[in-house]
């Protein structure tokens, strides 16, 4: 067996980071952008220090070759641009005079001028191009510096600005930090994805404007749209929109179950460069495939890139309300393809202040990139107070109704009788909305952030809150019926995929009287978001339970059983239903069971300095009964290296050990995340993660183990080990 290594077909797009480009250089013939003060200041840096790229609300100077004699009699004059056809045309004001404007002031130096400029805190944010005009006495133009390029960001360290979050501690973490974890899997069980935002990486700035470039609004009408651009409320909702392709020359396609064969399995995604850059690189092709925490990342990335705090949102438990009745409606439940809760929901919240809304609905906005139901004719979602989904206001806009019935609404589950009537046989008013987390700021554990959007499950505000929600049941529930005798509940021990199984369906009589039970257990591979894959195994028992007795019923499952409808999600359904002679009520009750997977080893050597290579370890070892095919490791990491694939040619057999070494130069200093992906094609959604402390390169450095290797290159994978474990 031998590996191979390649850069991924995702990573075609590159730059000559921070050597700046031709057109967008720091210094033009007659103007120094002074773009490394400049970046530095406006923390910027990290996304280019050769580029001038600034924030609103915050002045920044140049130095134009002008000298003292073109200025004795004649003054200047300074006009932007945006656009690429110039729709939008600002003249800058000479002086202070409105908050809204532009001005700017100027200051004489030898042979130069220096000119400070100072944007509003409202500002458009996009690419502009800056002309200098020297002007006669008479007010012709005697000289004109153009070509002039910068970009402006939203800045949420300006108190003026829409987007200012007033804690450094929250800006570190909600718009600098280019790494984090998404969390999934099941309320009981659940998971994390580690995710490279990679939003200060090359060309990801060019590539978020060029996602708002080809939004419908900006084809349409490109004046318009550019005006629109100082306000986040309407730049986070066009990017709702256009981060999925369900209606434009958006970025991801979704797709939530099998195949994936013209596209990337959407687990195997780490970050969100590559899908952005392959997006750019194809002409603004929807890359193939997202699910929600794909969705959510990029979202995410493209929002802390253009300066707008924002964190991804895991919703477990979450319900697709489509009918708009606050309730989750699933009917035939043994045979159901449309269940309509999802094992865990990822969305992004963004920090803004909301001008178009009365008072007491700034903060935390939500957005959902992923394509659910259409908003204004448009898959598209947010941003919504989270203050108000809390409160049950659900006039305020964007979409609050839908975002309220995904942590709120109730879950019926019915039944259809032989003449056609549907029985209702049971009803969950606490499973929705349960655990609602996103990465704290204070390392990689997870925060609850429930209580921001529900008051206390039973609480007088939690009644309150439906009351004014409105909310109501598709049939009245019938009082008269007696409460069942019958309990029922399922028990089993947290699974490791590939192996075999016990799940035990427990049926208790709490009656007075002896009951014959028709007990069903039942199990199914799903998607997490409830898509039913096939059935793995079905049970079906009549059983005497004795009054206050039970009753116990194993049901075995064998990797055989599930492996060949299991998804990438390696999640099993098991319902259990039972019904009893002469009761009218039966009894339901449903478990998710996650099957876990082993994470990758990943180890690294040698002291990590920026520009010295130094080497990275991959080992794992196959945990199925069966031999794994088509083996391909992703690694990914910002500010280490662009996403490359090392393929495994041949087989990997149940219990053999691989182990991959490569080596890499990190680019960029701090705290940095090397994240790793194995797929193949009985096996995917294995990850691995390793924290890497990159230092200044300093004098008089003595090369580590990186030193000795010398020149070996991406290119230069080699396979180390590959052996059955026990050996």
């Amino acid at each position: 067996m031998r590996c191979r290594l390649t850069e991924s077909t995702n990573t075609s797009c590159k730059s000559n980071r921070r050597g700046g480009r031709a057109a967008m250089a720091n210094h033009y013939s007659d103007v120094d952008l002074r773009s490394r003060q400049n970046n530095s200041s406006h923390r910027t840096n990290e996304i280019d220090r050769d580029r001038l790229i600034v924030r609103r609300g915050q002045p920044f100077s140049i130095a134009a070759q002008i000298s003292d004699s073109e200025l004795q009699n004649g003054h200047l004059e300074l006009v932007l641009h945006l656009g690429k056809r110039d729709e939008v045309v600002i003249k800058v004001q000479r002086e202070r005079s409105n908050a809204d404007h532009w001005w700017f002031s100027q200051q004489p130096a030898q042979d130069e001028v220096i000119l400070t400029l100072h944007s509003p805190p409202v500002a458009i944010v996009g690419q502009y191009r800056l002309a200098v005009l020297v002007m006669s006495p008479n007010g012709h133009i005697v000289r004109k510096i153009e070509g002039i390029s910068f970009h402006l960001l939203f800045n949420p360290w300006n108190k003026d600005d829409a987007v200012y979050l007033p804690d450094e501690i929250l800006l570190q973490e909600y718009l600098m930090n280019e790494d984090g974890i998404i969390y999934s899997g099941t309320a009981e069980y659940m998971g994390s994805i580690p995710w490279n935002y990679g939003q200060f990486e090359d060309n990801i700035m060019d590539i978020c404007f060029e996602v708002l470039d080809n939004s419908p609004e900006a084809l349409k009408n490109s004046k318009m749209d550019l005006e629109r651009r100082s306000d986040p409320v309407y730049i986070s909702r066009t990017i709702t929109a256009m981060v999925n392709a369900n209606d434009d020359r958006g970025v991801l396609a979704g797709k939530w179950e099998p195949p994936y064969s013209e596209g990337v399995v959407p687990t195997k995604w780490t970050g969100s460069v590559p899908i952005l850059r392959q997006w750019s690189s194809t002409g603004a092709r929807a890359v193939k495939y997202g699910q929600c925490w794909v969705f959510a990342g990029v979202a995410c990335t493209v929002l802390r890139c253009l300066g707008i705090p924002t964190r991804p949102v895991t919703n477990f438990c979450s319900a697709h309300d489509v009918d708009g009745n606050l309730c989750v409606d699933m009917v035939d439940t043994f045979n159901s393809r449309k269940d309509s809760c999802w094992n865990f929901h990822c969305w992004v919240e963004s920090w803004m202040r909301r001008h178009d809304l009365p008072k007491g609905n700034n903060g935390w906005q939500v957005l959902d990139p992923t394509p659910q139901e259409r908003s204004d004719g448009v898959f598209c979602c947010g941003p919504c107070p989270v203050t108000a989904i809390k409160d049950g206001n659900l006039q305020v806009k964007y979409d609050a109704p839908f975002i309220f019935a995904e942590v709120n609404a109730d879950i019926n589950h019915w039944r259809v009788l032989p003449d056609g009537r549907r029985q209702k046989i049971h009803v969950d008013q606490s499973s929705v909305g349960r655990k609602i987390s996103t990465k704290s700021v204070y390392g990689d554990n997870r925060e609850d952030i429930t209580l921001l959007y529900k008051y206390p499950e039973g609480s007088h505000e939690e009644r309150a809150v439906f009351e004014k929600a409105g909310r109501r049941v598709t049939q009245p529930t019938d009082e008269s019926a007696e409460p069942p005798r019958l309990q029922l509940l399922i028990k089993h021990a947290k699974p490791v995929f590939g192996s075999d199984f016990d799940v035990i369906a427990e049926v208790r009589n709490d009656g007075d009287e002896d009951a014959h039970v028709q007990l069903m257990v039942l199990a199914t591979a799903v998607t997490y978001n409830s898509i039913h894959q096939g059935e793995c195994k079905k049970q079906t028992i009549n059983v005497k339970v004795a009054a206050g007795e039970g009753h116990r019923e194993v049901l075995r499952l064998r990797y055989k059983d599930y492996a060949t409808c299991a998804t990438e999600h390696h999640l099993i359904r098991v319902k259990a239903f039972a019904e009893a002679q002469g009761q009218n009520q039966p009894v339901l009750t449903v478990t998710d069971i996650p099957l876990s997977v082993p994470e990758l080893a990943v180890q690294l050597q040698g002291r990590a300095v920026v520009q010295q290579q130094m080497m990275a370890n991959i080992s794992f070892t196959n945990p199925l009964p069966v031999p794994l095919k088509g083996g391909v490791f992703t690694v990914e990491g910002s500010g280490l290296l662009s996403a490359a694939q090392i393929n495994v040619e041949g087989e990997i057999f149940p219990g053999q050990k691989v182990e991959i070494r490569f080596s890499f130069s990190p680019v960029r200093m701090g705290v940095r995340k090397l994240l790793v992906d194995f797929d193949s094609d009985r096996l995917k959604d294995v990850k691995g993660i390793a924290t890497v402390v990159v230092r200044e390169k300093t004098k008089g450095y003595v090369p580590g183990i990186s030193g000795i290797f010398g020149n070996l290159g991406l290119r230069d994978a080699t396979r180390l080990v590959g052996f059955p474990s026990g050996i």
